[in-house]
């Protein structure tokens, strides 16, 4: 892989991963209008440190408090401080790695067709629209309970489905359960945190168990700009929620959809 290569997939996979409009949409969209390879598990490994860097740094302060609150909530058998946010980002984990585990394969094979992703592109951009017009609340993070925390945790694992969007089927989640834009927003970025840990982790064991050789300077700079430009999407879509609402991801979702249409059917 070229490193210009490396820098535009780094790129789309920094900006795509956390705005509610479908990373693997993408990715499945980049080589068929690049005529480039298969930027190979090393390189996914890289983009998805990358982005897991960016979100801890960019929430630092939160991450810190939810981290070690909760730790402190284990002895003294009760919340303290945040603990009880952190709990629930724990609980709203589970679903995602479950149906990880048990559906990987067929998620990978059957699920990862152009059609499913079309399809999953144009659903989530209708419920997304309709979350936010009629769902949204003024419920902020202090009143995420056990009901939330299930719920948007099961829309985490349908997000396994390629084309949905993770960040897209949580913060639609979180608004129908009546949490405002940004709450649902946060809530869906430190979802995020456990949910990239481990798929980072399981990449690394596949690298580690099949011997597979790693181009680090590709890693290097995919890894750093995935984390630039993550962090980036992460701080100007914060910023603009309120002025913007979930309109620009929805137009955007429909777009993505109509030329994966024109482009594979």
């Amino acid at each position: 892989m070229e490193l210009w290569q490396a820098i535009i997939l780094g790129i789309v996979q920094g900006i795509t991963e956390f705005l509610p409009i479908s990373s693997s949409a993408h990715l499945i969209l980049m080589p068929v209008l690049t005529g480039w390879d298969d930027q190979g598990v090393g390189f996914d490994l890289s983009v998805h440190v990358g982005t897991l860097l960016a979100v801890i740094l960019y929430f630092r302060k939160d991450v810190g408090a939810l981290f070690s609150d909760g730790l402190r909530s284990i002895p003294a058998q009760q919340n303290v401080g945040r603990s009880k946010l952190g709990w629930m980002v724990v609980i709203a984990t589970i679903p995602a790695c479950v149906f990880g585990v048990l559906l990987l394969d067929y998620i990978d094979t059957v699920l990862r067709a152009v059609w499913v992703i079309i399809t999953t592109t144009v659903v989530f951009a209708v419920l997304l629209a309709v979350a936010d017009r009629w769902g949204r609340g003024r419920r902020q993070l202090e009143s995420i309970g056990l009901k939330d925390a299930i719920i948007v945790g099961l829309a985490q694992a349908v997000a396994l489905i390629p084309g949905t969007s993770r960040s897209g089927a949580t913060i639609t989640a979180g608004l129908f359960m009546g949490l405002d834009r940004e709450t649902a927003s946060k809530f869906s970025f430190f979802m995020a945190i456990p949910i990239t840990t481990a798929a980072a982790l399981i990449k690394l064991l596949s690298i580690y168990n099949d011997g597979i050789a790693v181009d680090w300077n590709g890693f290097i700079v995919g890894g750093v700009a995935s984390f630039i430009t993550a962090i980036t999407a992460i701080h100007f879509f914060l910023k603009w929620l309120n002025d913007f609402g979930m309109w620009p991801y929805v137009i955007y979702r429909l777009v993505l959809a109509a030329v994966l249409f024109w482009v594979f059917v």
